[in-house]
Parts: structure tokens; C-alpha cells; sequence
């Protein structure tokens, strides 16, 4: 199983579907199990750091017309360049995010922590200069996470539904993501949170410290490998 899979994606996996969105995994046999999402909003369509995949403008397009592509982490450009061409909208980058837009094309919308992209609120998450930058969309049911919060099998020890990842349990985004409340969770890597999301969250992010020493003893090798492997890309 690669860490980080290249080359086209025949066969991507839905992760999650419901009359406001989509989700899929573009190489589902990837361990990093990279996840975008499409968003049907009163604006339009915005597309959350896509991977392109075979069939997946035919999951976009039952949503509706295409708004917008937003990345949310700086190590999440992915193929936001290649949608936006396509569909001739732009790229929604947070403000302070540094670092992706001299590799676009396509043009650059920049939007304020606290504004709105289709009545999704930008959250800052985390920031540690140009290493780690990272954002989150959320409306007050569904909440969009990029990185440090995620379904991936790496990410999660035990019964947890979605997990800290092991580079952030040390210092866990509470102050970006606690006291939310959401019904749902769409996750940059790995599968959604469809069922009480809220609790799922609060769990994660309270335990995570205690659980870093089970956490490395399970996924460490697998950290190592993800790690090199967005070094690389």
C-alpha cells in the first residue's frame, strides 16, 4: 500500500453523499487516504480540495453549477488548479495562507478568517509559519476539517470516529475546533463522521495527548511515510 498514490484514479471511492454534498477518495489503496469534498451551497458548488478522479464531475454536477475551488491547508493544492481551469472560477485561498498561490493558474480569491464561502465560515486551525498552515469550513451542522482531524486509519486509535493525527496530539487544535457542534464531519483524509459528530469531536480532541503514547506505538512507521511522502509532492 502506497503512502501517497500518483497517476490517474480509476476507481474512487464515495465516502459520503446527501443532497447538500459529496465526498470521495480519488486512491482509495493510499495509507494518507486523501479526501475531497463538493458542497452545494445557495452560492453554488465549492469544491474542497479535490483530487481528480474518474466520474467525479458527474458527482459535482448533480449538485449543481460550480462556484468556487477552496484549499484549506497549504499542503492540500492537490488538483485545485486543474478544477478551477475547468470549470472557470476561481481559487479561494484563507488570507494568510502562504506558499500555494504562486504554484495557480487559475485565478486567486483571498477570503478573511470569519467571512463566509457560501454560508460556510472560514476557522483558522492551525499555524506554525510556512510548515503548517490550516483552515475549516463550517456552517453550524456540517464541519469541513483539512488535516489534523480525520478519519484515516493512521489518524484514529481504537474506537475513536475521527482521530487526532499523530504530529498534533502533542498540541491538539481546541482552540480552532473545540466547543463546536457538528451533525456531520467531512474530513480531509479518510472517511466521514456522519453520526453524533458533536461527541466524536469533543472525544478526540480531549483524549488526544493521553492517547499520543498508543498512538505512536501503532501508526508511527505509518506517520514516517505520510510525512516524506507530502515532503516529496
Amino acid at each position: 500500500m502506497p503512502a501517497k498514490a500518483t497517476g490517474p484514479a480509476p476507481d474512487p471511492a464515495v465516502v459520503d453523499r446527501a443532497a447538500d454534498g459529496v465526498g470521495w477518495i480519488a486512491h482509495p489503496e493510499e495509507t494518507v487516504e486523501r479526501a475531497s469534498h463538493a458542497l452545494a451551497t445557495p452560492d453554488g458548488v465549492w469544491l474542497v480540495d479535490p483530487l481528480d478522479a474518474a466520474g467525479v464531475e458527474t458527482l459535482v454536477e448533480s449538485l449543481g453549477e460550480v462556484a468556487g475551488v477552496v484549499v484549506l491547508s497549504n499542503h492540500h493544492a492537490r488538483d485545485a488548479n486543474a478544477f478551477a481551469r475547468r470549470h472557470d472560477v476561481p481559487v479561494a485561498l484563507p488570507k494568510p495562507m502562504t506558499g500555494v498561490a504562486d504554484g495557480l493558474s487559475a485565478p486567486v480569491e483571498r477570503v478573511a478568517v470569519g467571512d463566509a464561502l457560501g454560508g460556510y465560515e472560514l476557522l483558522a486551525v492551525a499555524q506554525t509559519g510556512a510548515i503548517w498552515q490550516e483552515y475549516a469550513l463550517y456552517d453550524g451542522t456540517t464541519l469541513v476539517v483539512s488535516e489534523s482531524v480525520g478519519g484515516a486509519d493512521y489518524q484514529r486509535v481504537g474506537d475513536e470516529r475521527p482521530g487526532v493525527m499523530l504530529l498534533r496530539r502533542p498540541t491538539p487544535p481546541r482552540d480552532g475546533l473545540g466547543g463546536l457542534a457538528p451533525e456531520r464531519i467531512r474530513c480531509g483524509h479518510g472517511p466521514s463522521v456522519d453520526e453524533d459528530a458533536a461527541a466524536a469531536l469533543e472525544e478526540a480532541l480531549a483524549n488526544a495527548r493521553r492517547r499520543l503514547p498508543r498512538a505512536l506505538a501503532a501508526h508511527g512507521r505509518k506517520q514516517a511515510g505520510t510525512v516524506l511522502a507530502a515532503l516529496r509532492s
